[in-house]
């Protein structure tokens, strides 16, 4: 992929970027599957695999994507989206709690 420079010529990436983001996206990799390879249980496990997978879409969203050289207005139409979804649903996830506590109470242990 070529990038217009200043200049009106043509720039193109170093092949050399694109080798170590393949080798980071391996390495993350290897992390995930070393979560399951030492049964890690529990909150550790999904937050570590969860981490390893957003910063896997990081790299792959920035360098083979070309977000990494976009406007910034651009990269705040492309990522501020998900990340107002995320806001909803941890909006949702406190809400659910408290909608389950008032049926309970409401409806109470019937038997």
């Amino acid at each position: 992929m070529t990038q217009a420079s200043p200049g009106g010529e043509e720039a193109q990436h170093p092949i050399k970027l694109y080798l170590v983001v393949w080798g980071g996206l391996f390495v993350l990799s290897t992390f995930s599957y070393l979560v399951d390879y030492f049964n890690l249980q529990g909150n550790l496990r999904w937050s570590l695999i969860l981490l390893f997978m957003i910063m896997k879409a990081g790299l792959i969203v920035a360098i083979f994507m070309h977000m990494a050289w976009e406007r910034l207005a651009l990269i705040y139409a492309i990522l501020v989206p998900p990340l107002v979804v995320l806001v909803f649903v941890g909006i949702m996830v406190f809400e659910s709690d408290y909608t389950h506590l008032t049926r309970v109470i409401f409806f109470g242990a019937q038997s």
